[in-house]
């Protein structure tokens, strides 16, 4: 039995299409990121996954048994499962110690083991108008988990925060999982938070799931250029541009074009091994380059570590043939 089975759930307002057939299970523990432009259905999914929003088709089942919609239930909700959205809100003017007090149900070993994770201990004297964004939210969280949830969704917890604050919640979402032993499901829209994080990513395009994998099969094999796009740069080779490439990666292009990320081209000697291209220009990114490269009148982006390249440079670059891919 899946710890959460969502099966073939589409949602459909006002004769719009939200979400459209989806499916796919969750283990207790498995970490699932969401991904997709704004307007894809990630939203409406955690929802629906929540209790919030009525799936028109499709169930919900968690631990068991079938998550009841708002039509079919006064409060909405599932008493074990915590839904964060993007636009929480806490009570104004008041201790934070007051707010978490009014909702904890938790042991004060627990309770304090919450506020520990969530790293809120020493704001517990502080007034809610006297918190950074950032220390807001963490507090929100610490108030839905007091109910120690089984699953908790999270939708965009890095939006709007900046580098200091979201590497505190980075950790916090980390203890939740490995400390608290609660299950999540987040929502984002950078790369680098889904990529490092999630066990398993699914892909959304309006409103259907597109693909399904590991971070590591979404980066490298992405479905199409919309998927690759989610995940960070990449060079896209036209069909009819692509024969210089056939012949180095062992692949033949069969009318599609060729995707590429920057990080995987190699630059090495003007052979038979390589393709030769003319630099035109380098962008310095502090941990590597990247460099604009002319091939057969099409310019892509080759990432490197060296300092060695200028403007104008006749190179070789080759690719292995698992790196790149046909979309």
């Amino acid at each position: 039995m899946a710890f959460l089975d969502v099966s073939g759930i589409s949602v459909v307002e006002e004769g719009v299409t939200i979400l459209e057939d989806i499916t796919f299970g969750l283990r207790a523990h498995q970490k699932i990121a969401v991904s997709g432009e704004t307007g894809s259905g990630k939203s409406t999914l955690l929802q629906t996954i929540a209790g919030l929003v009525q799936p028109s088709a499709g169930k919900v089942t968690f631990q068991g048994k079938k998550v009841i919609g708002p039509h079919d239930k006064l409060v909405p909700g599932h008493p074990d499962i915590a839904y964060l959205s993007q636009q929480f809100e806490l009570p104004q003017f008041l201790r934070v110690e007051q707010v978490l007090s009014y909702s904890n149900t938790l042991s004060e070993e627990e309770a304090q083991m919450l506020y520990e994770v969530c790293r809120i201990r020493h704001l517990a004297k502080r007034r809610t108008n006297q918190l950074s964004g950032g220390e807001r939210q963490r507090i929100a969280l610490a108030r839905l988990l007091s109910s120690w949830p089984g699953l908790l969704l999270l939708d965009e917890p890095f939006s709007n925060l900046d580098m200091g604050h979201k590497s505190i919640l980075k950790s916090v979402i980390h203890d939740i999982s490995d400390e608290l032993g609660i299950t999540c499901i987040l929502i984002s829209h950078d790369p680098l938070d889904t990529l490092s994080w999630a066990d398993e990513i699914l892909v959304m395009q309006n409103g259907k799931m597109i693909q399904q994998g590991t971070p590591q099969h979404i980066y490298k094999e992405p479905v199409n250029e919309y998927t690759a796009s989610l995940f960070g740069k990449y060079n896209l080779i036209p069909d009819g541009k692509t024969t210089a490439f056939s012949g180095i990666i062992g692949k033949q292009p069969k009318g599609k074009d060729l995707l590429i990320r920057p990080e995987s081209f190699i630059v090495s000697s003007q052979d038979s091994s390589s393709v030769t291209g003319v630099v035109t220009a380098i962008h310095y990114f502090g941990s590597h380059y990247e460099m604009e490269v002319l091939l057969d009148e099409v310019s892509v982006s080759v990432r490197t570590n060296e300092d060695r390249f200028k403007v104008g440079d006749s190179i070789g670059i080759s690719v292995s043939g698992n790196a790149a891919w046909f979309v």
